[in-house]
């Protein structure tokens, strides 16, 4: 059976969490109410304040999925205008402050193109060529150019050894 470890606390909890924060608790006092570590309390906090109870209590269900026009204007609005990441958040929709804060960073590190999604796995053209297109002229240069590869080390070893013998007066043991 499979479970969910993205989701460790159920809807009541972060339900109780909300009516601490209501009540004028930070995250410290309602962690300590609720008998949970203060990090996670404080990541509902800013989920609760960018998305309001119904995003907190679909937080980690789904991952959510951003355009690369709603990562460049929130990281703009955060480094360029100074706006505070839980005021970027909820004027954005972000669900969590680690993407914000990650593209923040790349935006700093590289503008706008760092945001804009890269290519997963492999480059199509990085498979190994097939034999029928190449001439059999290609793989003998191939052949010989490995042939003179292996020579030219086996030469090298072969003095090496011999500078060996020559320094030290007996025969190495390689």
């Amino acid at each position: 059976m499979s479970v969910d470890l993205r989701r460790r606390y159920d809807e009541g909890t972060r339900r109780e969490a909300v009516a601490l924060f209501e009540n004028g608790l930070g995250y410290g006092p309602a962690a300590r109410k609720l008998g949970i570590p203060k990090d996670t309390v404080r990541e509902w906090l800013f989920t609760y304040r960018a998305m309001g109870l119904k995003g907190l209590l679909s937080m980690g269900s789904k991952q959510a999925r951003y355009t690369f026009e709603q990562k460049c204007d929130a990281a703009r609005a955060v480094v360029d205008h100074g706006v505070a990441i839980s005021d970027a958040m909820a004027a954005y929709g972000i669900a969590s402050r680690s993407p914000l804060q990650n593209w923040c960073a790349a935006y700093r590190a590289g503008g706008t193109e760092a945001l804009r999604a890269k290519p997963k796995g492999r480059p199509k053209g990085s498979g190994s060529k097939t034999p029928a297109s190449r001439s059999r002229e290609q793989e003998l240069e191939d052949r010989v150019r490995k042939l003179e590869a292996e020579n030219a080390y086996l030469k090298k070893l072969g003095a090496l050894r011999a500078e060996e013998t020559l320094r030290t007066g007996s025969r190495p043991r390689w």
